[in-house]
This record gives structure tokens, sequence and C-alpha cells, in this order.
């Protein structure tokens, strides 16, 4: 006879947390490694979405036995009583460095698996700690607001319960509920930027600045998040009524750019490229384009990957180009 874990606070915080992001029906897959963060996210998944929750470990290949790592994560979930439980061995590449190869891998096998079920969505185990670090790492690297947004709790097929959820929490969970996690020796290897932010940084400033740094920036990613979201919203319409067809592509009026702050001005820049061309336009390349607007000085066309930016009296015209 199997013993029920008693209802500690650990327990109902993770659970409580996967109630508010469930769906309303249709099988959900946990993505599980077997970690202390997955592990607590699939217990709390199987009880609250029992009979429609399955799992699914991706084997990446990068370490001496991690085909017995998934098998145990496999084992321990259908012993919670996830179905169906799905093993997918990966091969990583070497685009964009090792953690990104191997983040492209995994989410691949993910999509692929949801796909092949026919699961609604596939539950993350990324936890405030893990936001908090997201943060750090994008102030760090100077790439805007986007990066400091850090992860959605929902972005397409995908959901994170826990980004509201400490990783003592889910620590504790397991143990409350005698599940036993692996420890992935990866995640105290300090060649790897975030366990560097994870075990030095991040301390550091919990001890020179006080508690609740983590906190604090998981609240700065959302606020900055809802503000993102409000000038898109803005944007969008903006652009709408400004664009109009031009020769092989389209046109913005240099009054209407001019007259809008630097932020809606760059996001509209932005916009009329995506809608159009379907071209994602980095920062340096929003910023030439704005200077045909704002730095004026009859100055020629601007040929950018794909895509040709030149002002003709009072319109930037956006053009295709092989």
């Amino acid at each position: 006879m199997t013993t029920r874990p008693r209802l500690s606070p650990a327990i109902a915080d993770t659970r409580r947390a996967v109630r508010a992001l469930l769906p309303a029906d249709g099988l959900v897959l946990v993505a599980l490694s077997g970690g202390p963060d997955s592990l607590a996210l699939a217990a709390a998944t199987a009880f609250e979405a029992a009979g429609r929750a399955g799992a699914v470990i991706v084997d990446h290949g990068l370490q001496q036995g991690s085909a017995d790592v998934a098998e145990a994560a496999a084992d321990q979930a259908r012993a919670l009583g996830l179905d169906p439980v799905v093993v997918v061995a990966v091969t990583v590449g070497s685009d964009g460095g090792p953690e990104a190869a191997a983040r492209a891998a995994r989410y691949r096998a993910l999509s692929e698996a949801a796909q092949a079920a026919g699961a609604g969505a596939v539950l993350l185990g990324h936890t405030l700690d893990d936001q908090a670090e997201t943060v750090l790492l994008g102030l760090a690297r100077g790439s805007g607001a986007a990066s400091l947004q850090g992860m959605e709790q929902v972005s397409g097929i995908y959901r994170r319960p826990l980004l509201g959820i400490r990783r003592s929490v889910t620590e504790q969970a397991c143990a409350d509920a005698g599940l036993t996690p692996w420890n992935d020796p990866q995640n105290a290897d300090p060649a790897f930027t975030r366990v560097r932010v994870r075990h030095t940084v991040l301390p550091v400033l919990e001890a020179q600045l006080g508690p609740g740094i983590a906190e604090a920036l998981a609240r700065t990613a959302e606020q900055l998040r809802e503000d993102a979201d409000a000038l898109d919203h803005f944007a969008e319409e903006i652009v709408e009524e400004l664009a109009d067809i031009a020769e092989a592509g389209i046109s913005l009026p240099v009054s209407a750019l001019e007259a809008n702050p630097p932020a809606l001005r760059q996001r509209l820049i932005r916009l009329a490229v995506q809608g159009e061309f379907h071209l994602s336009l980095s920062r340096q390349h929003t910023l030439e384009v704005a200077r045909l607007v704002t730095d004026w000085h009859g100055q020629g066309p601007l040929d950018l990957p794909g895509l040709r930016v030149r002002r003709e009296g009072g319109l930037i015209v956006f053009s295709a180009r092989d």
C-alpha cells in the first residue's frame, strides 16, 4: 500500500502554482530532468491533472551515464502516475555554444513529443531563481528590455507554473514527498556562466544588499514585460494606420515617426519590417533606420540583411533586396 505524502506547505505551494496555470482540459506533458525543480513540478502535476498528465525526458547525451539518469527519471514519472512517459535522446550541436545548443535541441525534442502525443501544453520547471538569473545575465550582456523581461509564464505551448516559486521550495517539496531528485553535476560547474551567477553573483548580492534580491529581479522582469506589452500593443495599432504600400515593399511617414518617442518609434520600425518582410531587425540596424528620421542630412539608402531602406521626401521606404 502506497503512503500518500503529507500536505506540507512546500507541496501545497507547488500544487497551487500548477493549478493556476493548467489548461482546462487535454493532455499536458511535464519536461522532466529528474532534478528537484522538474520533479516537484511532475509530482504536483500528477496530482492536479490526474489522468491527463504525462512526461517527456530529454537525454542530451552530454554526460557519461545520461541514459541511466533519463531512465531513472522515467521510472519516477511512472511511479507518480504520469502517462505517457517518453524518453527522447537528442544530438546536441555546437551553434551558439554548449548551453544554447543543448537548449535548442531540448526544445525541439519537447515540441516534437508534444505534437506526437497530442498534448496542448508542456510544463517547464523554471523557478523564481531561474528568472532572477536570467534577468542578471541579460543585464550583464546589455541586451535591452526584451532580455530583462526574463521568461514568460506562457509562451506558445510552454507554461512555467513555478516562476513564482523559489528553488528551496521545490527541494523541500521533493523531500516532503519522499522523492529523491537527481543533482546534475553541471549545475555546480563554474565553467558555465549561469552557474557562476547562481553560486557566486546572487549570493554576493544577497550578502551585500540584503535578502530579497531574487524576488526583486523577478518583479522587475514582470514590470518590464507589462510595459513592453503595452508599448507593443500601441505600436501595432499605429503601424497598421501608418504603413502604406510602396514599390516592392512599404513606407512609413517621417513626420509620424518623428512625433513619437524613441521607444515607440523603434517599435514601429521593427514591427513594419517584421510584418512585411518577416525579418527581425537588430537594435543596431533599427537605430540606423531611425537616424534616417532624426538625423537626416541627405545620406543614401541603407542596405541591411534582406532589406533596403531609404528616405524619399517625407517617407521612409522599405523594400526587399536579394
